[in-house]
């Protein structure tokens, strides 16, 4: 395409309502008629990232390859399209603000009075438009976080209004917005739906496409209501049901001709119907998958949204290996020497968490120990890989004291240490080790037969590694480092190859799991607990 067309995707009545989901639907529909596309994320809270934002705040905090740390709806854009986003895909209040600061600071706005109108919402519509600049997509299609009326989403708004009068059929907005069912009533009310789109209108902005989120079936005299209120075609009123996952959204969007809409409302030609094929093998492999396989998820945050890409990575998984998973979340806080047994009762895996702080290790530990010694399949991510490398070190090499620096800065057997390069850094936002790092495998490892290549490359989060010093004894008493950094020489990869499967990584392979491409490791964890499941029903 000659031009870069832009689509804004809105929300309103009430947060959660699942932008992140339709912005990744339009982008995968899209995507599949042949478009280059990206879609990117304005958040509007100061924060600079979510990086330093408590889970219970924020969900999870994902990481790109370029190793900026980013809202978890990134997560789904890479899940949905199989794009890799970057630090242009996400921006937060704090980086607009920052940016525009840094210029006045240095003298580049020549004296002028500093205002959120023009600069904050030139700002804003420089980073908009920087992706398709630089990269030449198609369609970049950026998420506004937040509700339409929330006082700091109006900066935001007010550059979608400026873009879509300079960009004219160029740029369109699609507003997700919400019809509640009153059961007393029995009745579906378009009322919050038509208030949404009237202080969307407030502000300038006519929203071209309505998307409906509902639990229940919307009929066409309520679209027709809808329409007419609202000032929007019929055919550009769609509806977004409940649906038994997130991934059969795309398929419900295009049988609604949503992506048509699109293109017919920006002047692009339709052309022929794509098919979905892998897409729609895959939703079939997942609703014929009816046995279930459970999966303990040991961590210390009680919010699914913590370990969202995690939990997507399991679900992928099972489905490719014609099986659901259960996951069960087991908070590591309550685990101890006397529960452990009980806690993790019929799980034909254990997953042991990521996460920072000393909170709720000790139980991290006491179930690696336990998994270990009772052979059941154990994935350590991150501080879940760390806590298994300090139970090996505490019961197999006798080191009582065996701990990480980040919980016990006087431990004598630091088998766990701060990174050499992050030993004089006091701030904590964005100075970990950071997005993907190449890693070399051992040849005749788990992993090495897992990943099928001696060369990958995964993602990063964290300020502590594997101490070198202890790896000949882990060697010899059977904890293999399979996996390691060819510049850095720091380990990566733990495993002990008597196990079934019993292996640990200080990347987060999570984050490039995706629908159509799921990660190797969480395909071969599942299948194993699979098989120990079939062999306990067996006895």
């Amino acid at each position: 395409m000659a031009e870069t067309k832009y689509i804004f995707v809105t929300g309103g009545v009430a947060s959660s309502l699942g932008k992140g989901i339709i912005s990744s639907s339009i982008g995968k529909l899209l995507q599949a008629r042949g478009y280059n596309i990206t879609i990117q994320k304005f958040d509007p809270y100061i924060n600079i990232d979510p990086g330093t934002l408590n889970p219970y705040e924020h969900g999870e905090c994902y990481v790109t390859v370029d190793g900026h740390e980013a809202d978890l709806d990134l997560g789904h854009y890479e899940r949905f399209t199989g794009i890799q986003t970057t630090k242009a895909n996400n921006i937060t209040t704090g980086r607009i603000y920052k940016a525009v600061i840094d210029k006045e600071r240095r003298g580049d706005y020549l004296g002028k009075t500093i205002q959120v109108i023009p600069h904050i919402t030139d700002e804003i519509k420089r980073n908009v438009k920087l992706l398709g600049k630089k990269n030449n997509y198609d369609f970049v299609i950026t998420e506004i976080g937040g509700t339409v009326g929330d006082i700091e989403s109006l900066p935001y708004l007010e550059s979608i209004r400026q873009l879509k009068w300079e960009l004219g059929r160029n740029a369109l907005c699609v507003h997700l917005t919400y019809i509640p069912y009153l059961s007393a009533a029995g009745e579906l009310k378009t009322k919050p739906t038509q208030h949404s789109v009237k202080e969307l209108q407030s502000v300038g902005i006519q929203p071209d496409i309505l998307v409906l989120r509902t639990e229940h079936p919307v009929n066409d005299n309520i679209r027709k209501k809808v329409a007419n209120f609202c000032n929007v075609d019929f055919d550009a009123v769609v509806q977004s049901v409940d649906m038994p996952t997130i991934y059969e959204v795309p398929v419900r969007m295009q049988e609604q001709k949503l992506d048509e809409t699109i293109l017919r409302k920006m002047g692009e030609p339709v052309g022929e119907l794509p098919t979905l094929g892998p897409w729609r093998s895959f939703l079939e492999r997942r609703h014929n998958a009816t046995e279930v396989v459970n999966i303990g998820l040991v961590g210390k945050y009680d919010l699914q949204d913590a370990y969202k890409s995690i939990l997507e990575s399991l679900s992928q998984a099972g489905t490719y290996n014609d099986y659901k998973v259960k996951a069960t979340f087991i908070n590591s806080e309550k685990i101890t020497e006397e529960n452990v047994a009980e806690k993790l009762a019929g799980m034909d895996g254990v997953m042991i968490c990521p996460g920072f702080g000393q909170r709720g290790i000790e139980g991290k530990i006491v179930a690696a120990h336990y998994t270990r010694t009772h052979d059941i399949p154990t994935f350590g991510i991150c501080l879940g890989m760390q806590m298994m490398v300090i139970e090996f070190a505490r019961n197999v090499l006798g080191y009582e004291d065996a701990n990480s620096r980040e919980m016990d800065e006087t431990t004598s057997h630091n088998v766990i240490d701060i990174m050499e390069d992050q030993k004089n850094i006091t701030n904590m936002g964005g100075t970990m080790r950071l997005g993907a790092y190449e890693c070399v495998l051992r040849q005749g490892s788990r992993v090495f037969d897992i990943y099928k290549k001696e060369f990958i490359q995964e993602r990063h989060r964290h300020r502590y590694e594997f101490n070198n010093d202890f790896e000949q004894e882990y060697e010899r008493f059977g904890m293999k480092c399979t996996g390691r950094n060819p510049e850095s020489d720091l380990v990566e990869i733990v495993e002990i190859p008597g196990l079934k499967w019993y292996i640990g990584t200080q990347f987060h392979p999570e984050y490039s799991s995706t629908v159509l491409y799921p990660h190797p490791l969480f395909l071969d964890f599942v299948k194993t607990a699979i098989a120990c499941k079939k062999d306990k029903n067996l006895k």
